[in-house]
């Protein structure tokens, strides 16, 4: 069974009440959310295993948001990879507002979009303004993940794929770079070729 057929059936699995299928899902995506969360929580003072908390907790969301048919458009790996993407950076977000309440005595801190490394993009994509600053429900979550799912397809270059992809768990220009084996102008020149398409596509 190919990777991609796999990460399917486990989906088709998990939405049918297997709890079998958590295992493997667990396996193949955990070390990726503690990574992505990291990212998120640069520069916060938190604890060591503040990461790893961040990385349950979106899996735990995700695993009960499945089971109980919140995500009638979860398909695929494809559909998946972006749902914890939001899913992670808005659990990401919760503990820095609970860091900056601590240390204010209350207030808020303004949310981040999954886009937020892209620009301005985000505040042209319909939907995405109504999820910054406040936790998502299920509905809301998948929601934007197909709007990121539809953006990536939008991307024919698997360059350009790899860098909006790269960008939205929170990598640095400079990362990005290192990755491709380029000089960060390159990567602002994607950039701005991913910024032009998918800015067509909030026109239209």
């Amino acid at each position: 069974m190919s990777s991609s057929r796999s990460v399917t059936h486990w989906i088709e699995q998990l939405k049918a009440g297997d709890a079998a299928a958590v295992q493997p899902l667990w396996e193949r995506y955990f070390e990726r959310l503690v990574r992505l969360a990291r990212r998120k929580l640069r520069g916060s003072r938190r604890r060591v295993e503040d990461e790893e908390d961040v990385a349950l907790s979106a899996l735990d969301s995700f695993w009960r948001g499945a089971k109980s048919g919140r995500f009638p458009k979860l398909r695929d790996r494809h559909n998946l990879w972006p749902l914890l993407i939001v899913i992670t950076a808005r659990k990401a977000h919760d503990v820095i507002v609970h860091e900056h309440r601590q240390k204010r005595g209350g207030g808020a801190v303004r949310g981040e979009s999954v886009f937020q490394a892209l620009g301005d993009l985000a505040s042209s994509l319909p939907g995405l303004d109504q999820v910054i600053g406040r936790e998502p429900t299920p509905e809301d979550a998948e929601r934007v993940a197909e709007q990121c799912r539809r953006l990536l397809d939008q991307l024919r270059d698997e360059r350009l794929r790899s860098v909006a992809l790269w960008k939205m768990e929170g990598y640095t220009n400079a990362e990005v770079a290192g990755k491709l084996g380029c000089v960060e102008g390159t990567v602002e020149r994607k950039l701005r070729v991913i910024r032009s398409i998918w800015g067509k596509e909030a026109n239209r």
